[in-house]
């Protein structure tokens, strides 16, 4: 039998590269400002400290994960059209009133941090676009689909801040639109070309995307979505009920993996500044490689798992990716002799002109006119004395951190797919906005709490503490799937319409 005329086929994966650009937009929409919060921040409103920048930081995924269900269940009973458009319209506003946050004359922070909650509210979509393209593909396009939609997010992190930097060309003072009350500067022309993207985004919702749903098959069938024709003849593939044990099971492994690699990337800054004496400036550019690198890593690895998962299964290569994260913390835990160097000055040098604590915060490139001269005296290196564990805890060395990253760079992205690929087969044809939604608050959850997990335990326990809890974390999700492992399989396998 003919499952698909050629004319559907096309039309309906133009609709789902239209959902892998929307990923991409909102994975850009995050990581394009990241870069340059703090000295704009700074800049806008004196006011603010380092830890207001964390309530910044986390305002995005709080807003992701308040969205993210209602999004979901819109789409249920609604044409994705509706939430997608209103989602992305909501960012490109967002995007608008960051570009304007200088203006008010109090308060601009807390405009910031509504600028940026709501660029993280519109960023929801994504249980739109996750739910989508698994209603929209059979079960041996499903893998394959989620691999490049993680990529297309994985791309859009690494691509970013690399257009944060083209921007710095225009530099601090830019140009300034009077008619407009718009300053044009390296702060505000990334969230402009932004805001530009998702009306581009926008327009192509409109021109070219289509509700199109399938079964595991491949077989088209209407849904409530579609305005289009579809046959209801296939609805009874819909027929049985959805394997809560197993939802459950994956949306708290989803939190483990989010919530680690929340730790990895929070982690690296404090941790390579106090084990080897690097300064902020050596930190962030040395760390910024390292992630770039994982960026690419990540992306190699989302081609080559779609082509693994035919052969050994989707669960098996979680069960890999999970083993792999354990062995990357693993690594991390100090095992040697040699302590690390200690801060027992605030500044060494007296020539250099004493700065404030709440400078002292600030990122390397918030200090204009401050040379850090080859001996590092500018400001104070090492571990600190104040954290009372770099007295007696062994020094990581850089092999282990490298070694870690790598590792951590293979496993972390190997899991990600899995997950959205098991739980999309696990929820099978029925309409899956809301299971998405809850997935994605989940992730949105774990990167809230992962950066506060490491401030506490990190800062007052030390490196043995927090990555042996880690690893206590990852071993516990390792027998939580274990347990579920017989669970995790296609609906339709479940009701014997298909084999596995």
């Amino acid at each position: 039998d003919v499952v698909e005329t050629q004319e559907h086929y096309k039309s309906r994966w133009r609709s789902i590269w239209i959902m892998y650009l929307t990923m991409f937009l909102s994975s850009v929409g995050f990581s394009i400002v990241i870069m340059s919060v703090w000295p704009y921040l700074q800049k806008i409103d004196p006011t603010a400290d380092a830890s207001f920048l964390g309530w910044i930081i986390a305002s995005y995924s709080i807003g992701q994960m308040v969205a993210s269900p209602l999004f979901g269940l819109w789409s249920n009973y609604r044409p994705r059209r509706e939430p997608l458009v209103i989602s992305t319209a909501i960012s490109v506003a967002a995007n608008c009133l960051y570009a304007y946050v200088h203006l008010p004359h109090s308060h601009n922070k807390y405009y910031m941090l509504t600028a940026r909650a709501l660029v993280g509210f519109g960023a929801g979509n994504v249980a739109v676009v996750r739910s989508y393209i698994a209603g929209a593909t059979s079960l041996t396009e499903r893998t394959s689909a989620m691999a490049n939609t993680s990529a297309c997010q994985a791309v859009g992190f690494i691509l970013g801040p690399v257009f944060q930097t083209c921007f710095t060309l225009i530099g601090e003072e830019g140009v300034t639109w009077k008619f407009l009350c718009l300053q044009l500067n390296m702060y505000t022309a990334p969230v402009l070309f932004g805001a530009l993207l998702g009306v581009i985004n926008i327009i192509l919702i409109f021109a070219i995307f289509r509700e199109h749903r399938v079964d595991d098959m491949g077989r088209q069938y209407k849904s409530i979505n579609s305005d289009g024709e579809g046959s209801d003849v296939l609805d009874q593939n819909t027929e049985g009920s959805i394997d809560h044990i197993a939802v459950v099971a994956l949306n708290i492994l989803f939190f483990v993996i989010l919530f680690v690699f929340a730790v990895f990337e929070t982690i690296a800054t404090p941790l390579t500044m106090d084990m080897y004496s690097w300064t902020r400036k050596e930190a962030v550019f040395y760390n910024g490689i390292i992630l770039s690198v994982i960026g690419i890593e990540s992306v190699i690895v989302f081609m080559v798992v779609k082509t693994l998962s035919k052969k050994t299964g989707e669960r098996a290569i979680l069960h890999a990716g999970l083993l792999i994260v354990l062995v990357g913390f693993f690594i991390l835990l100090p095992w040697g002799k040699k302590l690390p160097n200690i801060q027992w000055q605030e500044i060494k040098n007296n020539s250099i002109p004493r700065t404030a604590p709440s400078e002292m915060l600030a990122p390397f490139w918030s200090l204009p006119g401050l040379q850090l001269p080859s001996n590092h005296t500018a400001e104070p290196v090492g571990c600190p004395v104040t954290q009372s564990w770099c007295l007696n805890t062994p020094k990581i060395y850089l092999a282990q951190y490298i070694s870690s990253d790598v590792l951590i760079g293979l496993g972390y992205p190997v899991c990600n797919v899995m997950s959205y690929t098991l739980y999309s087969k696990v929820l099978g044809p029925k309409p899956q906005g809301v299971y998405m939604g809850w997935l994605t608050a989940s992730g949105s959850g774990a990167r809230i709490l992962g950066p506060v997990f490491v401030s506490q335990i990190y800062t007052h326990l030390g490196p043995r503490w927090a990555f042996s809890l880690i690893c206590g974390v990852v071993v516990v999700s390792l027998l939580l799937l274990e347990i579920v492992y017989k669970r995790l399989i296609a609906f339709s396998v479940r009701y014997g319409r298909m084999q596995e």
